[in-house]
């Protein structure tokens, strides 16, 4: 074999070449979310948080005095089999982590369930799910993996919540359970019965029913059925269009519904729809809502978001969770995502809603959580409108991340 003798100027030139390489390496994190179709105005939103969360990331130095994370986008359409081809495609370009969570429980369940395929088979090649809003508790539950991370309140959590919230409204007494046909649609009308029911034994369930995810045009024949219960109240885990259609049927029926609901007020289209409707009450949880008060640090992101976006700022878990990110690695000091992983697991950030910890036992996110309820400005409880209407967000109780924690039986197998 021919040996090949570099002059010193060359060595030099390779060695400047090779570092020139290693400080522009990145860390590659795939988007999987909706991007088309019924819910693509949700997977639009989502991506927004990541992408300005990431670029914020990179311009005070990225990560390890100098990596950039790179964010490559995959369009889910909702669906378990494009999402997993997705996750094929990103693990060819390199990808170490996804972020994900708007396709629904069912979807972000076979991703996981894909990656934890993929990591066994392929050990050093290994890839990392964060997870901002499926909230199947069975994810950090029964089905636990060490490579999933849930960065939003299970539904249990958000249900906790609610009920606390029921329980003191004596006027609420027929309550009617309406879901979409889904793992998490059927936990939401579980976990409703069973913690509203504890609250408040006195309360009646007059009647269920299930329908399809994102496909139904016209919910006036579901507000019927509700109608002829009685109830005054809806428990739904309906999102998106789903929950803007379902309004659009009550207010056209003039009828005034109250609805629990797990996040549906962060979702563009909602305030509108409530706004429009002159009729109901919805009232859903999350870890701040816009206008809500004695929140500096996320008023001051919100403005700079809106300004170099020019998009209204709702959901500061999604946004947090690139942070968490490229915390673990920078306390790892590696890219390795089994040890960006370890480092993630009862990690504490003081975050913008206070400090928050991922919980190292099933990687269950602990995050305050705010009832609120969608209501008209009134100069008091509720000072500011949402998109370009006179209703904006009352707050009507607020619960520490602690304070919601609910036991688990997750068994996680660890590499």
């Amino acid at each position: 074999m021919k040996t090949v003798f570099l002059t010193p100027l060359a060595a030099a030139a390779a060695l400047l070449i090779g570092t020139a390489a290693s400080a522009q390496e990145t860390f590659k994190v795939a988007y999987i979310d909706p991007l088309s179709g019924p819910f693509a105005n949700v997977g639009e939103l989502m991506l927004t948080h990541t992408q300005y969360a990431i670029e914020d990331i990179n311009a005070k130095g990225g990560v390890l005095k100098g990596t950039k994370l790179q964010l490559l986008q995959f369009d889910s359409k909702l669906s378990a089999q494009e999402s997993q081809s997705a996750l094929q495609a990103a693990i060819d370009q390199g990808a170490k982590a996804i972020v994900t969570g708007g396709s629904g429980s069912s979807v972000v369940t076979a991703l996981v369930q894909a990656a934890a395929r993929h990591n066994q088979r392929n050990p050093g090649k290994e890839i990392l799910v964060l997870n901002h809003s499926s909230i199947d508790p069975e994810l950090t539950g029964k089905a636990c993996s060490f490579w999933h991370f849930q960065f939003e309140a299970n539904t249990a959590m958000k249900m906790k919540a609610i009920a606390n919230y029921i329980k003191k409204q004596p006027d609420i007494k027929k309550v009617y359970l309406l879901n979409q046909d889904y793992a998490h649609g059927k936990q939401w009308a579980h976990y409703g019965r069973e913690m509203v029911g504890l609250a408040r034994p006195d309360i009646q369930f007059v009647g269920e029913a299930l329908h399809p995810i994102g496909r139904v045009k016209d919910f006036a024949p579901y507000v019927a059925k509700v109608k002829s219960s009685e109830a005054d109240s809806v428990i739904t885990g309906n999102w998106g269009q789903d929950m803007t259609l379902l309004l659009k049927a009550a207010g056209d029926a003039g009828y005034n519904l109250r609805y629990f609901n797990h996040s549906a007020g962060s979702i563009p289209g909602t305030v509108l729809a409530v706004s429009q409707a002159k009729q109901g009450q919805l009232t859903w949880v999350a870890e701040w809502h816009p206008g809500q008060a004695d929140t500096p640090k996320v008023d001051a992101l919100a403005k700079a978001y809106k300004a170099k976006t020019g998009k209204d700022f709702l959901a500061p878990r999604i946004e947090m969770t690139p942070r968490f990110l490229a915390a673990a690695i920078n306390k790892a000091q590696s890219t390795d995502p089994v040890k960006v992983a370890r480092a993630l697991e009862d990690l504490t950030l003081e975050s913008v809603v206070g400090p928050v910890r991922m919980r190292g036992e099933d990687h269950q996110l602990l995050l305050p959580q705010v009832v609120n309820t969608i209501a008209p400005v009134d100069g008091k409880a509720v000072k500011v409108g949402w998109e370009g209407t006179n209703y904006g967000f009352r707050t009507d109780a607020a619960y520490t991340g602690n304070e919601l924690a609910q036991g688990t039986d997750c068994k996680m197998n660890r590499p």
